[in-house]
């Protein structure tokens, strides 16, 4: 009677495929959803505050962007800080590992817009 191999004997588990699969869906789980992306957008020109970031990103809510930066910060792409002044002033800026996905950030606006011309056709 024939020995049948096992799912791990048949399939390498790090084969090609995963080796570049894997890191792509690291990535999308950290900047995956609606919002992220254009906060990181929004940051990449310089420190923000709160509101100028609200009133930046269309349709985000107050809710939603403080919910975000705080996953993004706990990832050490953007670093809060807190100044005492009265009011209390808070500013958002990119880290140094945030900046790391300029260029991703360019790639996609640029494929952006060509997909958008290629469906939509050139503007008049």
């Amino acid at each position: 009677m024939a020995k049948t191999k096992s799912k791990e004997e048949k399939e390498p588990i790090h084969g090609e495929c995963s080796q570049f699969t894997i890191p792509i869906r690291d990535t999308l789980d950290i900047l995956s959803g609606k919002w992220k992306l254009p906060i990181i957008g929004a940051l990449i020109t310089g420190k923000k505050r709160f509101k100028e970031m609200e009133r930046g990103i269309p349709k985000i809510t107050a809710r939603m962007l403080s919910k975000e930066l705080k996953e993004l910060e706990v990832n050490q792409l953007v670093k809060r800080t807190v100044y005492d002044t009265t009011p209390v002033t808070v500013e958002y800026e990119l880290t140094s590992y945030g900046t790391s996905l300029q260029d991703v950030l360019t790639a996609l606006r640029d494929w952006g817009i060509k997909h958008r011309s290629r469906i939509l056709g050139p503007r008049k």
